[in-house]
C-alpha cells in the first residue's frame, strides 16, 4: 500500500469500527474494489460481503459510475443493514 493511501485507509477502518459499535443507528458501509477509477456505467457488477471482490484475472476493480449505482441501489433498497458490503466486477 502506498504511504499516501495509509492515512485515508486507517480513517475508514476507524469509521467502520465506530459504526459497528453503534447500538441503534441503521447504517450500511459500501466499499469499492481496490481499483476505483472513472469509466463506463455498465450496470454489471457483483456485490459481496466483508471481502475484497476479485475478477478471474486477479484484478479488483470497479468504475466510479458503477460504484455510484451500487451505492444508490443500497440506499433505495437496503440489503446490507448494519453491515459492510463490497462492489466490484
Amino acid at each position: 500500500m502506498p504511504l499516501w493511501v495509509k492515512p485515508g485507509s486507517l480513517a475508514t477502518i476507524n469509521a467502520l469500527d465506530q459504526l459497528r459499535e453503534e447500538p441503534e443507528l441503521e447504517w450500511s458501509y459500501l466499499s469499492p474494489s481496490a481499483d476505483l477509477t472513472p469509466g463506463q456505467r455498465t450496470g454489471e457488477f457483483r456485490l459481496g460481503n466483508d471481502q475484497l471482490l476479485v475478477e478471474a484475472t486477479g484484478q479488483s476493480k470497479i468504475s466510479v459510475q458503477d460504484y455510484a449505482v451500487a451505492m444508490i441501489d443500497e440506499l433505495e433498497r437496503p440489503t446490507h443493514l448494519r453491515q459492510r458490503s463490497t462492489a466490484g466486477y
